[in-house]
């Protein structure tokens, strides 16, 4: 059986639009996959779906077509939006500075079953659970399933936050999408942290499901929570764990970050600088799931692990699950992360036949001539090395573009090592045996996708041409970038430790050139610093004054 999946009362949310709006959606191919409406004054109505937006005839909306489908809505709360009744249906208003409706943005709301087949043995562990990814991915939309299968299925006393009455619906009476659920509604989106605390101190919840967290104040209710003992389901914005981890409002939900000084010998021991980031503590949320797609996601079933992970430059190796057309659950990835933390078992997830192709793998041709052809292909393709950022963003740019990439663990295998900055500055092994190896090295600037999509095409383009080109300019990429961590390195040392506690530095090996930029750069703030260590492991040392 394939998902089951109910639309709430369309025709009730296209009832409210203008009528050529109406007559442009009137056909069910129209309404397949529709995502929202989206009215703006001037301009011809739009409707959006998945990877595409459609033009609503040739007619630019006016203020009186807009200002109809307002009256017909009702009144919008503090925070722009509106609803219909017992439906999932939410409609936001763009207003003008005189606060009058100049837009709207009317989105289609859908009760999905059967995407909770994806987390059903983590909700089993009771831990607090903590979804992410991109707008319109579909969270609201598996945070809903989850509060009915929680309520009806487990039996446990589920109490809902619905801060825009987007996960329960518009109206006193909540949707049935979230079964015996109990919903609290809150009258201003800036008392949601508070609404939070209250529903746990007045009715006794075992689960707590919260939509967008998004300010610290609601970071630390969340925290509060958990640590009563009551199990949180919620979102966040942010598209994976690295996004969350560079907000300074949400990382306490992943456990927080911190700078610590490390003694020499420590520092010896990682081979890192000594002023490093470290997670400040337990995180809120021990499991988190990144949706990448609505029927991919990546399960991170130890945070603390995973962050530690990323703070010190490694790569993880979160479980992807992917949900097929019949309604069941196939990892696509099993391989386990590097970390020794016992995971929660997978009893109710099935594994994939031993038989079945590797997801990496090229599948299996009927001919001979095309196996050999489709082995070759996978001979051809460009093999990265990941040093500091997300292989899942790998993955996607590959997906998109149907580019000969692929990412590997091992250097030996790698054509390229792909890098961002200072990535390779808490990896000075990889660096090294980077340079021993020729391995050309591509450092960009950010682990976001368009930088990793952009990086990608330019080594594929490079790859096209003479190899002892690319290496001779990705070389020279990396000495730059290699010199300016170099640099940051040591201005960090000298303005966070020597000069305000008055503490020695030692600072990563580096090349003879390298090391004199940084003693040009230590002069400069009139301090002393002197070399230690032989051959390769040559380092500057920086005084106090």
């Amino acid at each position: 059986m394939k998902p089951k999946r109910i639309t709430d009362d369309l025709d009730r949310l296209l009832d409210l639009l203008p009528l050529a709006v109406q007559q442009a959606l009137a056909t069910p191919n129209s309404r397949e996959q529709l995502l929202e409406v989206v009215l703006d004054l001037g301009r011809v109505p739009e409707a959006r779906y998945p990877g595409r937006a459609l033009a609503l005839g040739e007619q630019c909306l006016t203020r009186d077509d807009l200002q109809t489908t307002v009256d017909r809505l009702g009144q919008f709360g503090a925070d722009n939006r509106a609803g219909i009744e017992r439906t999932l249906h939410r409609i936001s208003a763009i207003r003008n500075r005189q606060r009058e409706v100049v837009g709207l943005t009317c989105r289609v709301g859908r009760a999905v079953f059967g995407t909770v087949a994806m987390v059903r043995d983590l909700l089993d562990s009771g831990q607090s659970l903590l979804l992410m990814g991109r707008p319109g991915v579909g969270k609201t939309t598996a945070l809903r399933e989850i509060a009915r299968v929680l309520a009806d299925d487990l039996q446990r006393r589920v109490v809902v936050i619905d801060t825009s009455n987007e996960i329960a619906g518009d109206g006193d009476i909540p949707h049935p999408a979230i079964g015996r659920a109990r919903r609290m509604q809150v009258s201003l989106p800036e008392q949601q942290h508070q609404v939070m605390i209250e529903a746990v101190e007045n009715h006794m919840p075992e689960v707590i499901v919260i939509d967008e967290i998004g300010t610290e104040l609601e970071a630390q209710a969340a925290r509060t929570i958990a640590e009563r003992g009551v199990q949180l389901v919620a979102t966040a914005h942010g598209n994976a764990l690295p996004n969350l981890i560079k907000n300074p409002t949400l990382s306490d939900l992943v456990g927080g970050i911190q700078a610590v000084t490390l003694g020499d010998e420590e520092a010896r021991r990682r081979r890192t600088q000594k002023t490093v980031l470290e997670r400040a503590a337990e995180p809120t949320f021990p499991v988190a799931v990144e949706i990448n797609t609505r029927n991919r996601w990546s399960i991170h079933a130890d945070v603390a692990a995973t962050v530690d992970q990323l703070l010190r430059g490694q790569l993880p190796r979160p479980q992807l699950r992917e949900l097929d057309s019949d309604g069941s659950v196939r990892l696509v990835d099993a391989q386990p992360s590097r970390s020794s933390s016992p995971r929660p078992a997978l009893a109710a997830v099935p594994l994939p036949d031993p038989k079945a192709p590797s997801p990496r793998a090229a599948p299996p041709a009927q001919d001979p001539a095309e196996a050999i052809s489709a082995e070759r292909s996978d001979q051809r393709a460009l093999q990265v090395l990941c040093c500091g950022i997300t292989p899942q963003l790998v993955d996607e740019a590959i997906r998109r573009h149907g580019w000969p990439v692929r990412w590997v663990d091992d250097l030996n295998e790698a054509d390229v090592v792909l890098s961002i900055r200072k990535g390779l500055g808490h990896q000075p092994t990889l660096r090294r045996q980077a340079r021993e190896s020729r391995v050309p090295v591509l450092v960009i600037k950010s682990d976001t996708l368009p930088q990793v999509e952009r990086a990608l095409e330019r080594l594929l383009a490079r790859r096209a041409g003479p190899q002892d080109q690319l290496s001779h300019s990705e070389s020279q990429d990396g000495d730059q970038e290699d010199a300016l961590a170099a640099l940051e390195e040591c201005r960090l040392a000298v303005e966070k430790v020597v000069l305000p506690y008055g503490r020695p530095v030692e600072l990563l090996p580096r090349s003879e050139q390298v090391r004199q930029m940084q003693v040009d750069l230590v002069t400069r703030y009139r301090l002393s610093s002197d070399v230690f260590g032989q051959a390769e492991q040559q380092r500057l040392r920086v005084y106090p004054p």
